[in-house]
């Protein structure tokens, strides 16, 4: 699990939450939350954020998660999804783009 994840490098690095908190500017409760497992589904923006701050990538901290459709994905996807997440881009955003394009080919 992610959680698992997070904690275990957190850990690792013999941070506490309140500084792991801070590096990654992201609220205290928010990562207590995602260590216990009570917030399953954080945005990618958070989860980059995180890998930053403890010298890590999203794929280790999506585990298996992600390596079951990482080879779908070529480097220029990969590059085009990650700046669309650093800029501040959500799921969400990314499920209403590709609403608005199948409703663009159905109306052809």
């Amino acid at each position: 699990m992610i959680g698992d994840r997070i904690k275990y490098l957190r850990e690792q690095k013999g941070l506490t939450i309140t500084e792991l908190a801070e590096m990654a500017d992201i609220s205290k409760s928010y990562l207590s939350h995602m260590e216990r497992k009570l917030q399953n589904n954080p945005s990618l923006q958070m989860l980059s954020k995180l890998a930053e701050s403890l010298d890590t990538n999203l794929e280790f901290l999506l585990g298996e998660e992600y390596l079951k459709t990482a080879y779908l994905l070529d480097d220029e996807w990969k590059s085009l999804i990650y700046t669309a997440i650093q800029d501040g881009m959500r799921k969400e955003d990314f499920i209403r783009l590709y609403q608005l394009q199948q409703q663009e080919k159905e109306a052809l």
